[in-house]
Parts: C-alpha cells; sequence; structure tokens
C-alpha cells in the first residue's frame, strides 16, 4: 500500500476521561465516518502508525480497530492495509497525511556550510516553498494536457473541474467538506480578499489580527475601509474585549503570523458565539494550515460557522507563490453575490492554468508533493532549532507550522537587518507585523523552506553571529 494514500485521522484523545481511549478512538472514528470526513475505500492508518501519531500505546488502537472490523466499518486485507469498508453507503472521505520523522542529517549534510557571494542577496522572505523539484514528470503532465486540449469557457466561478479538485483537496488535507458550488476560483488569498471586500455597498470596518499578516491587513485600506487592529498573542487572536461595531474580522485561526499559533479550541467557540451575536463576518485566512509539525490539525474555523466564515486558500505554500491559483469558499448567502461581481470584473486566473492545477490535484501528485516537502521542511525546522538552542542573546519562538522562524533578540532588530543586509541575507523585523503599535517584540523573522540546507546552514551561521 502507498503510504502517500492514507489519510491522517484527525482525532483528539483525552487519557483525563473515564471513557477507555479504545473507546473514544472508536466513536470518533464512526463519527467521521457518518460526518462523510472518511468514505468507502479510504486507507486508514496502520495500528503502528496511528498509535505513533496519537502517543497511545498499540493495543489501545488494535482493540478500536477490532471492534470497526467488527461492526463492518473497516476491513483489512494482507498487503493492501486497513480501509474504510467499501460498500459502505456512505459520502466523502478525509486524508490528512501523519508526517513521518524526519531522518537525521549525515556529516556530509552537517559539514561546514559554503561560502556564498557577498554581491548576492539572500532573500528569506517568510512563508517561501521550496520549489526546486517541483518540475516533475506528473507537473509536465499536468500543463501539457491543459495546453493540448485547453478548456473552451472560463467560468466566472472558475472551471467545474478545478473546484471538485479543490473541494476533495479540503476534505482530504483538512476535513472540511464542501459543495463546489461554495468555492470560487481566485489568483491567491489577496485577491480574494479584494474580492469579498468590494461586496460592501460602502466603506466597511475590518478587524485585523496585530501582529497579523502584512500583505492581507494593507488590502482593505486600499479599497478604502478602515482597520482595526486587535490584539493577538502567541496562539492568536484574543476574543476578550472585542468590539461590537465591526463588520467583518481577518483571522488565522489555523497558523497565526508570525508566531505561528493555533487558535484553541474555546477561543474558536468564543469567537464564532462574538460573531453571530454581533453579526460580524469572519474571513478565515488558512495560509500555511497544511504545513504543521506539531499537534494534530484543528478544523477550520468554517467548519463551526459555515453561514458566518469564508475562507481565503491558495496553492503558494504548497505549490508556489508564483502560481497565482487559489479559491474562496463561501457561504450560500454570499455565493451569489461574489459570482455576479466575478462575472463583472473577470475570472483572473487563466483557463489552462485552472485546468493544470486540477489535472495536478486529480492525480493525487499534490498530496505526495506536499508528504514530501514535510519531511524536508521538518528537517530545516531542525536545524533552525539546533542553530539557536544555546544562543542567551536571542530566544527562538516555538515553529508550530509554516516555513518561518521568529526569533526576540536583545539586539535592536533595526541594526540586526542593516547589519544582514550588509552581509548579503535579507530579514523582517518582527516589528513589520504589527500595525503601528508600541508593543510589537524586538525581534527579527526569517523563511527557512527555499533554499537548500548548504545555504540555510551558511545564513543561519550568519544570523547568529549577527545577533551576538
Amino acid at each position: 500500500m502507498r503510504s502517500d494514500l492514507v489519510s491522517a485521522l484527525p482525532l483528539a484523545l483525552d487519557a483525563q476521561q473515564a471513557i477507555p481511549i479504545p473507546t473514544q478512538l472508536t466513536a470518533q472514528i464512526r463519527q467521521l465516518i457518518a460526518e462523510q470526513v472518511l468514505s468507502p475505500g479510504d486507507h486508514i492508518p496502520s495500528t503502528r502508525a496511528l498509535a505513533k501519531q496519537l502517543g497511545v500505546s498499540r493495543g489501545s488502537v488494535v482493540t478500536a480497530y477490532d471492534q470497526l472490523a467488527a461492526e463492518g466499518y473497516i476491513v483489512t486485507a494482507h498487503g493492501s492495509g486497513t480501509t474504510i469498508n467499501p460498500g459502505l453507503h456512505l459520502l466523502k472521505p478525509k486524508e490528512l497525511e501523519s508526517p513521518k520523522p524526519s531522518a537525521p542529517r549525515s556529516s556530509a549534510q552537517t559539514a561546514q556550510p559554503r561560502a556564498r557571494p557577498h554581491s548576492q542577496i539572500l532573500n528569506l522572505d517568510p512563508g517561501v516553498p521550496d520549489t526546486s523539484t517541483l518540475i516533475d514528470s506528473a507537473w509536465r503532465a499536468s500543463w501539457r494536457k491543459a495546453s493540448s486540449n485547453p478548456p473552451a469557457q472560463r467560468p466566472a466561478q472558475g472551471l467545474m473541474d478545478l473546484r471538485i479538485e479543490i473541494a476533495e483537496h479540503l476534505r482530504r488535507m483538512r476535513g472540511l467538506v464542501v459543495d463546489p458550488s461554495r468555492i470560487i476560483v481566485t489568483a491567491g488569498a489577496r485577491e480574494g480578499l479584494a474580492l469579498l471586500l468590494q461586496t460592501f455597498n460602502e466603506p466597511a470596518h475590518i478587524g485585523v489580527e496585530s501582529p497579523g499578516y502584512p500583505s492581507l491587513r494593507r488590502v482593505p485600506q486600499a479599497l478604502g475601509h478602515h482597520t482595526v487592529d486587535l490584539p493577538a498573542d502567541s496562539t492568536g487572536l484574543v476574543i476578550n474585549g472585542l468590539p461590537h461595531d465591526l463588520d467583518a474580522v481577518l483571522v488565522t485561526p489555523s497558523h497565526q503570523y508570525p508566531y505561528g499559533g493555533s487558535l484553541p479550541a474555546d477561543r474558536r467557540t468564543e469567537l464564532v458565539s462574538w460573531a453571530e451575536h454581533t453579526d460580524t463576518l469572519l474571513i478565515e485566512d488558512d495560509f500555511d494550515s497544511e504545513l504543521r509539525y506539531v499537534g494534530m490539525p484543528l478544523p477550520p474555523l468554517t467548519s463551526l460557522a459555515p453561514e458566518r466564515t469564508i475562507l481565503l486558500g491558495t496553492f503558494s505554500s504548497v505549490i508556489s507563490p508564483h502560481i497565482s491559483c487559489g479559491y474562496l469558499v463561501a457561504p450560500t448567502s454570499w455565493s451569489t453575490q461574489l459570482t455576479e461581481l466575478r462575472s463583472v470584473l473577470g475570472q483572473p486566473v487563466s483557463a489552462i492554468t485552472q485546468a493544470a492545477v486540477a489535472n495536478f490535484l486529480n492525480t493525487g501528485a499534490l498530496r505526495r508533493r506536499t508528504q514530501r516537502l514535510r519531511r524536508v521542511y521538518r528537517r530545516r525546522r531542525a536545524t533552525v532549532q539546533r542553530s539557536f538552542s544555546d544562543v542567551k542573546e536571542a530566544e527562538l519562538r516555538p515553529i508550530r507550522g509554516g516555513l518561518h522562524a521568529v526569533l526576540i533578540c536583545k539586539k535592536p532588530a533595526d541594526d540586526i537587518v542593516t547589519e544582514l543586509h550588509a552581509r548579503g541575507i535579507e530579514v523582517t523585523a518582527l516589528s513589520q507585523y504589527w500595525g503601528g503599535s508600541s508593543s510589537a517584540e524586538n525581534g527579527i523573522v526569517f523563511g527557512f523552506g527555499s533554499h537548500d540546507d548548504d545555504t540555510l546552514d551558511w545564513a543561519l551561521a550568519e544570523i547568529s553571529e549577527v545577533i551576538h
């Protein structure tokens, strides 16, 4: 059985409950099937893999699987692994891949980093993926097929084939069951946000996280709307004290920028309750949600409040920012209005690009690529952690997901940025993520995903030297 076709199950076990672990596990897998997150024929992890993933004994998982098999929910065949019973007449699955532990680096990999020409600027931009292995046979085949038979039309919402594949991608990777009719193809998160904000009839008050992602927080102001800074901490948006006069709130519950925290379940519930009470639209930026290193991923906010939340998604971190292709998942009450506006403004993503991305998704190539990249990024994350583990002049914040690191420094961040620039390295001052607030922490943000291991080693050594 191919490991890239195994679903990683979004399970949350509680050892403090009186209910035994096998019983919890059995009940949750049944629920995933009932909710169409898992469907007939889906491969699920082996007992050994799931036990390791959840941090429980293998015996507990074996007991749960035996019970599910006895009830007819799952079947096991030698050489094919364990699957949801293909005879079940339920609907669709979920496939979240469990990243495999990264292999220890060899002595060749940890050798002295090579020198880099100072005349060449090395951009350590946060969130930029490694595209060095993107152009493979699957990628070429997807574009060849799209180019040889280009779509005759380019619907305002986007090609139906792509919207179907995006729905399947969300189901497998995020556990979110979405009808393709609620999906609108965009040229990325910023373009999707701009489309949404243009549906407002008058200037709106948009709450934005502070700190937060600079590129998105500038979009409302560029379109004539007012932004209101909302405090965020290491785990995300602070719910207590939110104003009641906002039209919408831009929130990053899966991967807060730049600290990388995930909004806890209790805060998500509080946020949804607040939004319903104040009649506020929630705009969920799901950037980097597929790249998580610590803990089980929580479901999108959209799954808690499908008629109150609009989800912004993009393929920039798992394919490339240069593909300029993303999506927007809208409540049914918004989809018609957004589609009408899109038909006036035009669909910004070419039909050939849409067809190529649809082909790439349909073959499973993106899931396989994401799984490979997780291993690469996990290794580079470990390199960053080792590089600053004993540095007294700075504190590396936990890297729970994504492709960047936050380093809290004693030395003024502006001085560090300037000195690194002189050495040929571009990093970002942490203060750039605040909305002009004086409460910004002193530190820097840098990406670790886009450069090879030798280049990263060199850059980290330079940063370590400069922060002293």
